[in-house]
């Protein structure tokens, strides 16, 4: 039955609004705290890698673990608002998570954690083992500069496997998080690792050579 002509709907809307905006401010809360989290957990992981090339691996567990913990922090406090949880920057930070991990493990030369041991979405994984490659090529240079050639033949051949694993996961970005973007750097930044070490082989054996037909102490005089 219609109501009476001037009834108002102010108590009516009242009654059914406030739940919803308890709602929204919970969501909203929750977005500042995992969004403040996910920041830790990015500028942790940015450093934790840095002390990797380093080879400083006390400092680099270290800022792995801190970044771990807010990583966590942030997926408990978005966990029950799927809709904020979804917006992006979640994937971001797990993303970085993994690329410290697996960059870790690469350089180590240590087994790779997977997506459940990492604790993270399998598409963030993907693309933080697409981006742990791509960092190899500063490792690989570090070490060539060094004299270390084989240990850059064998970083380079890491980041071959991984290229050559990645490039059959073919889905949709919407389903991967935009792994096929950070393939695609890969195979970059691979193709210019190949030939800086190529380089690298052919001079050395062009030493090699030079040495072995005029020792160093029968080197003509320039």
């Amino acid at each position: 039955m219609a109501g009476k002509a001037g009834d108002r709907r102010s108590d009516e809307l009242v009654s059914l609004c406030e739940p919803l905006r308890a709602e929204l401010e919970a969501a909203h809360q929750a977005r500042e705290r995992g969004l403040a989290a996910c920041r830790r957990t990015i500028r942790a992981c940015g450093n934790a890698i840095r002390a990797v090339h380093r080879r400083d691996d006390d400092l680099a567990g270290t800022l792995t673990a801190e970044a771990r913990d807010a990583l966590r922090e942030a997926q408990t406090a978005l966990g029950p608002h799927p809709r904020v949880a979804h917006a992006g920057f979640l994937h971001d930070a797990e993303k970085e998570y993994a690329e410290a991990m697996l960059t870790a493990a690469l350089v180590a030369g240590t087994p790779l954690p997977g997506a459940k041991e990492v604790g993270i979405g399998v598409p963030a994984w993907l693309c933080g083992l697409a981006e742990a490659a791509s960092e190899l090529r500063r490792h690989l240079l570090d070490r060539i500069r060094e004299g270390d050639l084989d240990r850059g033949e064998q970083l380079l051949g890491a980041m071959e496997d991984v290229y050559d694993l990645l490039v059959t996961v073919d889905y949709p970005d919407a389903i991967t998080g935009g792994l096929r973007r950070a393939t695609d750097a890969l195979r970059a930044v691979l193709e210019r690792s190949r030939s800086d070490v190529t380089t690298t082989v052919i001079q050395s054996r062009l030493r090699a050579a030079l040495e072995q037909r005029w020792p160093p102490s029968e080197a003509p005089a320039s």
